[in-house]
């Protein structure tokens, strides 16, 4: 796992020391990376360093109409 700054660390402290790998993917389904960022009081700059510090793959997906998506836990 990857050491946690000070400022990750504070966040965590500030959601009920959820940790980021798993509070940030839930905010950024839900709100989208600009307003998890702005939710968190970071810039974008700095969370997309987090994502990538934490090994978090953000992808966007574009589905048809009728199509749907499944996402899966490995592990």
């Amino acid at each position: 796992m990857a050491k946690k700054t000070k400022l990750m660390a504070s966040v965590e402290r500030s959601h009920n020391n959820q940790p980021l790998e798993r509070l940030l993917p839930q905010m950024i389904n839900e709100q989208g990376l600009t307003a998890t960022a702005a939710t968190l009081g970071v810039s974008k700059a700095t969370l997309g360093y987090w994502l990538l510090k934490l090994g978090i793959n953000v992808r966007r997906v574009a589905l048809a109409p009728g199509e749907s998506l499944e996402v899966k836990r490995t592990g």
